[in-house]
């Protein structure tokens, strides 16, 4: 038997993201976002209210990066998603984050998380809240690397359980993509 819970922004898993800007002054900003992930071969879509300092940073500069919150920093990453840059000065600095300028867009990496998209805005509306934003470049720090590619599990990334307001980790590896499928004749 199921249970119904009617229309909720309910999906799992659901990301940890936190999207990185600069300012008009230069300085830079992030916050917590989870409503969010890639929805073409090189973008992303985020919901992103206006009200958010972030918005009015990636309208002025065109370009923000998305680094994926991990287990190490789920504090600090907690700390972004729930202080507001508009009401709180040095919220990237005092959430413990350094900024380290992207080569490839007008926007921070976070230095203490080691994976991120760097993107241009593609667009931004703000009746739906919808950002879209081209990947320009993925970046991942050789630590969280193994024969080349990114590691999971020494990226340690976080999930947000929207339905109780938890974050968790990632469990094991229980199979292989486009490969276990191929065990059931059609």
């Amino acid at each position: 038997m199921r249970t119904d819970f009617g229309a909720k922004a309910l999906l799992f898993p659901m990301p940890v993201l936190i999207i990185g800007t600069y300012d008009k002054d230069g300085n830079p900003d992030a916050m917590n976002a989870a409503w969010g992930g890639i929805s073409d071969d090189t973008k992303i879509s985020i919901c992103l209210s206006p009200s958010h300092k972030t918005v009015e940073n990636l309208k002025l500069k065109r370009a923000f990066t998305v680094s994926v919150g991990t287990e190490k920093f789920v504090t600090e990453c907690d700390y972004v998603g729930i202080v507001s840059a508009n009401k709180v000065e040095n919220k990237f600095a005092k959430a413990g984050f350094h900024a380290v300028k992207s080569t490839k867009v007008d926007a921070p990496l976070i230095q203490e998380l080691p994976f991120a998209l760097e993107c241009k805005v593609v667009s931004y509306d703000d009746s739906t809240c919808r950002l879209v934003g081209e990947i320009i470049n993925v970046c991942a720090e050789e630590s969280i690397l193994t024969d080349g590619k990114i590691d999971i599990n020494k990226l340690q990334p976080i999930i947000y359980n929207p339905a109780v307001h938890t974050y968790h980790s990632i469990g094991a590896k229980v199979g292989n993509a486009f490969s276990d499928g191929k065990k059931i004749n059609n």
